[in-house]
């Protein structure tokens, strides 16, 4: 008997020292992300890096090839009255072996993300509860960066139809970044356009990080203004910000930082969307007056991108949205996707740090 079990109770033992270990931030922050994941993570980019197509999708693509089997023999061997109890039961125990291999995999590779102190740590931000005023305030700076980036943003936008400037602007506005930020460093570029773009337009994502390849997914098909501030975003995860609107906030900082106004614009549009989305639900009418200030280029683009993720809108992304949203509140972000707007408390940790100026 133990035998037959020893590997599964050696897995059960291992994913429960991860689940104990996860309940300490300071050790996940020095002894896992500051050491064994900078180290797995650099090595999974350097592994795959080079290859110009996604290792990681490709393994995602044999996992469902595998559940689709296994499900093509379970309605086979139901039909045929095949299921017998030991069937059950050794299809329960290599579920269950799988399930722990996956558990551990994710974590040891990047889900212990989840459990650090985060950027706000890093970069020594306070977050507290904000005002309206310090809304509007953050608010008005955007809208200011947009009037002035709506005709330099422009200039090299159709150069980020091509991947390979894309994403090395990208790994550039890290690096510039890095020059005045301390604690914030990526290497060995590892960043590919998914292969399941199209399916991403109807499935609601913009882009994916894959820990089991350490590669970060960019889907190229989405309105090409949105493309940069995303490419930074997915860098963000690779460095170990996991939540999504620490994701957001790296990315963020390393756009602006960029000497390209098209990755400033992208994350600028990114933003007013996020704030605006607080400023609606505190008082609609002065949220709409926000929207009359904008210039008409930016308008433009908001129309585009609405009318793109309309044009794809569908049943399958409404399940998708919610099954990913219980995802992120069991991963230790209970807004869910809402997650991804918290980018503006940040934000405005960041201003009351560093001045109107640094945003």
């Amino acid at each position: 008997m133990w035998k037959k079990n020893k590997t599964l109770v050696i897995l059960l033992a291992i994913a429960v020292l991860i689940k104990v270990f996860s309940l300490f931030p300071d050790a996940v922050e020095r002894y896992y992300t500051h050491g064994l994941y900078s180290f797995t993570s650099a090595a999974q980019r350097i592994l795959f890096g080079w290859i110009p197509f996604s290792i990681g999708d490709i393994f995602y693509a044999l996992v469902i090839l595998f559940l689709l089997y296994k499900v093509y023999d379970l309605i086979r061997r139901l039909r045929k009255k095949q299921a017998n109890r030991q069937y059950w039961l050794s299809g329960g125990r290599l579920f269950l072996l799988i399930f722990l291999w996956v558990y551990i995999s994710f974590n040891i590779l990047w889900g212990l993300n989840y459990n650090r102190h985060g950027i706000a740590y890093d970069l020594g931000l306070a977050e507290t509860r904000y005002t309206k005023e310090d809304l509007l305030t953050v608010m008005n700076t955007i809208v200011e960066r947009l009037h002035t980036l709506d005709s330099t943003g422009r200039v090299n936008r159709e150069s980020m139809h091509k991947k390979r400037t894309l994403f090395n602007g990208a790994v550039d506005a890290y690096d510039s970044l890095t020059s005045h930020q301390k604690g914030i460093q990526y290497s060995f570029q590892s960043v590919k356009p998914s292969l399941y773009s199209y399916l991403g337009n109807y499935l609601g994502y913009s882009g994916y990080y894959n820990p089991f390849s350490g590669e970060a997914q960019v889907n190229t098909t989405m309105p090409v203004f949105v493309q940069p501030f995303t490419t930074c975003h997915e860098i963000g995860h690779q460095l170990g910000y996991a939540k999504e609107n620490e994701a957001n906030f790296a990315g963020y900082l390393a756009s602006k930082s960029s000497a390209d106004p098209t990755f400033r614009y992208s994350v600028y549009f990114d933003l007013y969307s996020y704030s605006w989305y607080y400023l609606y639900r505190q008082d609609s009418v002065l949220a709409k007056q926000y929207t009359t200030t904008l210039p008409a280029g930016v308008k433009k683009d908001y129309v585009e991108l609405r009318e793109f993720l309309k044009r794809h809108r569908n049943p399958v992304e409404a399940v998708i949205d919610k099954l990913y949203g219980q995802y992120l509140k069991a991963n230790q972000q209970p807004s869910g996707k809402l997650s991804y707007n918290e980018v503006i408390a940040w934000l405005i940790a960041y201003y009351k740090k560093y001045g109107r100026e640094a945003i």
